[in-house]
């Protein structure tokens, strides 16, 4: 379990408190910071799938401790290609999880809000990512159960092909 402290310098009443729900972390340092003090941006981030709003998909929120940090944060976002084809996959595996039976490519693709050739293209960029994993770390359901070999996540199984 995980145990947080504020910081020993900490002015705030919520820090005298202890109250952790008043910090966040510098997302470029990791340094506990009052939340009210924290810089923000929304910086481009084609792996950020908002869990429930559609609108917020592409956009992820970066916070830092100082200008410097999150001038830092922001260019290193500036400088990352956003890869469509991942935005896809977020948006098909979101709708895919509501699902415990296959959905036909059409139906996900109106769901999704994409055409059947971008919901296709997301469904081939995630396969081709499962394939790397599994050739890097093996297949979990041959070995009989999940074993973590690097520190790695499973991305999951490929998504149905159409």
């Amino acid at each position: 379990m995980e145990h947080f402290e504020p910081p020993a310098d900490g002015s705030d009443d919520a820090a005298d408190a202890g109250d952790a729900s008043a910090y966040d972390i510098c997302d470029h340092c990791g340094l506990a910071v009052l939340a009210q003090d924290l810089l923000g941006a929304l910086v481009p981030d084609s792996s950020a799938v908002h869990a429930s709003d559609p609108e917020l998909d592409g956009k992820r929120v970066v916070t830092a401790c100082s200008a410097g940090h999150l001038a830092m944060l922001v260019e290193v976002y500036r400088s990352r290609p956003f890869v469509p084809e991942e935005q896809y996959a977020g948006k098909v595996s979101r709708t895919l999880a509501d699902y415990d039976e296959p959905v036909p490519l059409s139906v996900v693709a109106a769901l999704c809000g994409l055409s059947e050739d971008q919901a296709q293209q997301g469904v081939d960029w995630h396969n081709a990512r499962a394939r790397e994993w599994r050739a890097r770390y093996g297949d979990p359901e041959e070995r009989g159960h999940w074993e973590d070999p690097g520190g790695s996540e499973d991305p999951g199984g490929d998504l149905p092909d159409r």
